[in-house]
């Protein structure tokens, strides 16, 4: 017999368009069974982007349940179930993308209706982008047990059962995967930054420019339900988390594990300057990430000592919201580590000055990414 699901979603934006989030859930329909919860902050967007992100993330837990399964989407927006239904045009062009994404997923699925229901029968889904736009991001799915199928209890006491009905004998409930979340700050701007030029273990302060960044990302982050700020000891990193955890009322901890990447020879050099005067130095160090520059530090080496560092924060703060606050290679390493990609992918990412990032870890070794190079606060 072919399985039943129910998806519900929804999402919401803070300012419209401003901080926005998803949530969805996936049902077993005929057990109302609990089987998936889904919600993620996408950065600033409108009310309608974040239900499509909600939509496009329910439809994928469904894939992920039963490929096989006929799904009921059940959302309050009015707007989205008619685009859907093909009654109406999708004109906005990022909700264009999100439903070509939606239908993708729904021609993998055995067949897919939409329903609208009123606001207040889409509570559970609300609650979830709500938790994402609260900066605590979910990610659950039900117990890898499988669901042992019995006779039902007889109708009358003594009797048989009904034909043909089973009953699950266990409730399989929701897993619990404490997520912690890391909003991972890169510094504001100093005399270097504009120049392009390496920039590691020196001690350069903020210059006007960057002090006015810090200023707009603190903005940007009182939203987000931070906890806690670590940041590296260097004064360009310190000088910014100081800023911004003033404006969040939280003192600052200082971690070493997240300090830049020591350049060596290369310090305060351009790119250009750096091949010019050690040419094959920054040949073998640009082509391998176990390599150092002359008397510095490889990127494998920085990605040791972050991961370490990662690992003894979320330890230590597990299911908090915690801001880091750090330089381009370290945040980069955590990206490449939540993405489970290979290292030398952070030479394939560009960070700006006072960008935000924002990645989600668990304590079984799950993790995601939900913001990259976010700068929509320095517009």
């Amino acid at each position: 017999m072919t399985r039943r699901l129910v998806v519900e979603a929804d999402g919401g934006s803070r300012g419209n368009p401003g901080p926005a989030g998803y949530g969805a859930l996936v049902k077993d329909a005929d057990t109302g069974q609990l089987l998936a919860e889904r919600a993620e902050s996408i950065g600033r967007a409108t009310n309608n982007v974040a239900e499509y992100g909600g939509l496009v993330a329910g439809l994928q837990a469904a894939l992920d349940i039963d490929p096989t399964a006929e799904v009921e989407v059940r959302m309050d927006s009015k707007l989205v179930v008619e685009q859907m239904s093909g009654r109406w045009q999708v004109k906005h062009p990022d909700m264009k993308k999100l439903a070509v994404q939606a239908r993708e997923v729904s021609r993998q699925l055995g067949r897919v209706r939409y329903t609208w229901i009123p606001r207040a029968q889409n509570s559970a889904a609300d609650a979830l982008a709500n938790s994402a736009m609260d900066g605590r991001p979910v990610r659950r799915d039900a117990g890898v047990d499988p669901v042992e199928l019995v006779d039902a209890a007889p109708a009358v006491e003594g009797g048989p059962a009904p034909a043909g009905e089973r009953v699950a004998r266990q409730d399989t409930a929701i897993v619990p995967r404490t997520s912690t979340t890391t909003h991972l700050l890169r510094h504001g701007r100093t005399v270097h930054t504009g120049e392009r030029r390496f920039s590691g273990r020196n001690d350069l302060p903020l210059s006007p420019e960057g002090r006015a960044e810090a200023e707009a990302a603190a903005a940007r982050l009182a939203g987000l339900g931070i906890e806690v700020v670590i940041s590296s000891p260097l004064r360009r990193t310190r000088e910014t988390a100081e800023i911004v955890a003033a404006a969040l009322g939280l003192p600052v901890e200082l971690d070493d594990g997240l300090v830049e990447m020591d350049f060596g020879l290369f310090e305060g050099l351009s790119g250009a300057e750096a091949r010019a005067a050690h040419p094959e130095e920054h040949r073998r160090w640009a082509g391998d990430v176990t390599v150092a520059p002359p008397g510095g530090e490889s990127i494998a080496a920085v990605a040791d000592r972050v991961r370490a560092a990662r690992q003894r924060i979320v330890a230590a703060h597990e299911g908090r919201t915690v801001l880091l606050v750090s330089h381009v290679t370290p945040i980069k390493v955590l990206l490449t580590e939540a993405l489970g990609v290979p290292l030398d992918v952070v030479h394939r990412v560009f960070l700006e000055a006072a960008s935000l990032c924002t990645a989600s870890w668990t304590r079984e070794g799950g993790s995601w990414v939900q913001l990259v190079n976010d700068t929509s606060h320095l517009r």
